[in-house]
């Protein structure tokens, strides 16, 4: 028949499908080792462990959940009101040392301009002379002051918008 045909002996197609049933004993013997061992795992999770069962440690989990929801949503409104805040904060800086009068040295006269987002502020002028130190405060809206500034006061507004001087 086929063994004539192909020219192989019987008895090793024999031997042959002998082996292929052996290797599928195996295999299934290792399948039913690995399933026991699955099913007993899958007891364990489900039972739990020292009286702490599975809904347990879920209802645990979803309080969990719902707390770090609130603490989220708590944590936006903080950011949406320091944001908020931000806006009416002094925000930029503009500093220039000089020298108020030539025969003083070491720039000890200065002019600090504060200024928030919509540049709205004050400037202070801080003037040293042999005297004493004299300080002024000139009020800023919109980038702008109502009294003349000086030279040096300009310049640490300039600065403080991020105008090139």
């Amino acid at each position: 028949m086929i063994s004539e045909y192909l020219g192989i002996d019987s008895d090793y197609i024999i031997i042959g499908l002998a082996v292929i049933v052996l290797i599928l004993l195996i295999l299934t013997i290792v399948n039913i080792v690995q399933m026991r061992k699955l099913k007993k795992g899958y007891k364990v999770f489900m039972s739990g462990k020292g009286a702490k069962n599975l809904e347990d440690t879920l209802i645990k989990r979803l309080n969990q959940v719902d707390a770090l929801i609130e603490s989220n949503d708590e944590n936006k409104k903080n950011i949406k009101e320091l944001f908020t805040n931000m806006q009416i904060t002094y925000q930029k800086m503009g500093l220039i040392k000089y020298d108020a009068f030539n025969e003083m040295g070491g720039k000890l006269s200065f002019s600090l301009a504060m200024l928030d987002k919509r540049n709205n502020g004050f400037i202070i002028n801080a003037m040293h002379t042999r005297e004493g130190c004299y300080t002024y405060i000139k009020e800023i809206v919109d980038g702008n002051s109502i009294i003349v500034l000086s030279e040096e006061e300009q310049k640490a507004l300039n600065r403080a918008m991020g105008k090139a001087e």
